[in-house]
């Protein structure tokens, strides 16, 4: 499994957000121009919150197991591969999100005299700052669960498989 790259997020990140503010503009010139709901940033925000406990409840399972405590619980890899593909895969969609969300209060920024649009920019910059924690989390839950092996090995980047 290969692990995530910043390079690819920030990429996903930057073309969402060209390609939304390009869109926001079209958008504001025939006067359509999409709301940003404020259950995206609360959404975003309870994705990164589950993935932080994923990644502090396999951390606490695999120090149990390596300090062989009698009472540990063992990790079922199979578990482990998933919730990273989860991470990874909520790590993407945040990306593009926050893209797309970034763009858009770019283009807010322009009026924030009127009240709802201020209000609409505010939205949109806690879905960044959301996304960016679901990012964060999806990275520290990827850390978690690296093989032993995978800190020695120099090119091999694989990830629980």
């Amino acid at each position: 499994m290969r692990e995530l790259r910043i390079r690819t997020l920030a990429a996903v990140f930057v073309v969402a957000g060209v390609l939304s503010w390009a869109a926001a503009r079209l958008w504001s010139a025939v006067d359509t121009l999409p709301r940003v709901p404020l259950a995206a940033p609360v959404v975003l925000a309870l994705i990164a919150v589950v993935l932080l406990a994923t990644a502090l409840s396999l951390r606490t399972r695999f120090k149990a197991q390596r300090e062989r405590r009698p009472e540990a619980k063992g990790v079922d890899p199979l578990m482990a591969a998933r919730a990273v593909v989860f991470g990874q895969a909520s790590a993407l969609v945040a990306a593009l999100v926050a893209g797309m969300y970034g763009g858009a209060g770019v283009f807010l920024l322009e009026s924030l005299d009127i009240p709802a649009m201020r209000d609409q920019a505010i939205y949109a910059g806690f879905s960044v700052i959301a996304g960016i924690a679901v990012i964060a989390a999806a990275f520290f839950l990827e850390r978690v669960c690296r093989l032993p092996d995978d800190d020695e090995q120099n090119g091999d980047t694989t990830s629980v498989s």
